[in-house]
């Protein structure tokens, strides 16, 4: 079993920055790729993006390339979140999945480990 969890929320003004730290413990973190994902109110949960195993390939979401980074170390995984919008706002999900290839998947159901979640409200 995998345990996640995700810290960094809060309330920021339009064009500011937050970053999202994630945690997973319980197995060995380097052979775990890690997506983020985040849901509105009455909106689908939406992806924002993944990095691989080995953090050498990173994926973004349309609507958050060019202003959100994805990078890991040896215990974490981090979203690096800049010119934020109002549209940003959103519960932000922290997840995991065992696998080796390069390319992870951009579906919540290619990740069996997810974190509780950590609320993200863009103020305008």
């Amino acid at each position: 079993q995998v345990h996640v969890v995700e810290s960094g929320g809060g309330l920021v003004q339009a064009g500011g920055s937050l970053r999202l730290s994630c945690a997973a413990s319980g197995r060995t973190f380097s052979d775990y790729a890690m997506g983020w994902f985040r849901q509105a109110p009455g909106k689908e949960r939406e992806f924002v993006g993944t990095i691989s195993f080995s953090g050498g390939a990173t994926y973004y979401g349309d609507s958050v390339k060019g202003r959100f980074t994805i990078s890991r170390d040896s215990a974490k995984v981090y979203l690096q979140m800049n010119n934020l919008k109002p549209e940003d706002t959103a519960v932000y999900y922290c997840a995991a999945a065992r696998t080796g290839v390069a390319r992870p998947g951009v579906l919540p159901n290619y990740y069996p480990y997810w974190g509780q979640g950590t609320q993200v409200t863009v103020s305008s």
